[in-house]
């Protein structure tokens, strides 16, 4: 019976997983990104499969989905064996390596974490290898089933609850709580509780603060882009922005007016 459910579990999530054609966009080229990537980076995804619009929806962000990238030399130690080159959690086949051909016309950010070592890049880099392999507990199909319904009717307090994914156990991750478990890992901050006063001048760079980590499962994608603490990195800006080489079409021409 178990069997029958996970076989019944695994169909749901393919079919959650199927990316919605008609609503894919137009991001910034592959080349751009990947010449910026580094090891630790979290790259946001805008995704358009099905569980996408929930996640959107219930976390009010436009990013429904995070890979860690561990690049290319890491991911051939971990067994990859072309272009993989990011660690993700998929709702259907669990932990795996992927290329970034994955996100292909998906908006994407790359949200890099500050002040990490090399040894601290490699306990991150060995976490997530660690866990490839790991699945959704899939025979719960009633935990997909919800995920059935476009716009979910919850409440605003109850979002990030819905959706956990599974039995709880920490091994079946979803996209953003595997990466969150990574970065806890190595005591690197995601959104913190923060005790005290963090605008007082002792406290402005947070070395003097209390912290306390929040559970792994309350953190979805959009968390890494509100984060103080991983920077943005936006590739056209990166690769040297000037806007004064721009050409802009003549709207006079077109009947527009710029005036009133």
């Amino acid at each position: 019976m178990k069997a029958i459910l996970h076989r019944m579990g695994y169909m749901m999530g393919c079919w959650l997983s199927c990316p919605r054609h008609d609503q894919l966009s137009s991001g910034p080229s592959d080349e751009h990104v990947a010449s910026l990537l580094e090891p630790g980076d979290v790259l946001l995804v805008e995704g358009s499969s099905r569980l996408s619009v929930v996640i959107q929806y219930l976390t009010q962000s436009s990013w429904s989905h995070a890979a860690l990238y561990v690049g290319a030399e890491q991911a051939r130690r971990l067994g990859a064996q072309g272009q993989e080159c990011f660690v993700e959690a998929d709702v259907a086949e669990g932990i795996r390596l992927v290329g970034l051909s994955e996100f292909k016309g998906c908006h994407l950010r790359i949200c890099r974490p500050v002040g990490l070592n090399d040894r601290e890049i490699a306990a991150l880099m060995a976490y997530v290898g660690q866990r490839l392999g790991q699945r959704y507990d899939l025979h719960n199909i009633i935990d997909l089933a919800r995920y059935f319904f476009p716009l979910p009717p919850v409440p605003q307090r109850f979002r990030k609850r819905f959706l956990t994914l599974g039995s709880g156990d920490p091994t079946r991750a979803i996209c953003s709580t595997l990466i969150a478990q990574a970065f806890q890992s190595v005591l690197y901050p995601i959104l913190p509780i923060e005790e005290g006063d963090p605008s007082s001048t002792s406290q402005a760079d947070g070395s003097d603060q209390l912290m306390t980590q929040r559970h792994y499962s309350l953190f979805t994608p959009r968390d890494f882009d509100l984060s103080p603490y991983f920077d943005i990195i936006k590739p056209r800006l990166a690769s040297g922005f000037d806007p004064h080489r721009l050409h802009w079409r003549d709207q006079r021409h077109d009947g527009l007016s710029l005036s009133g």
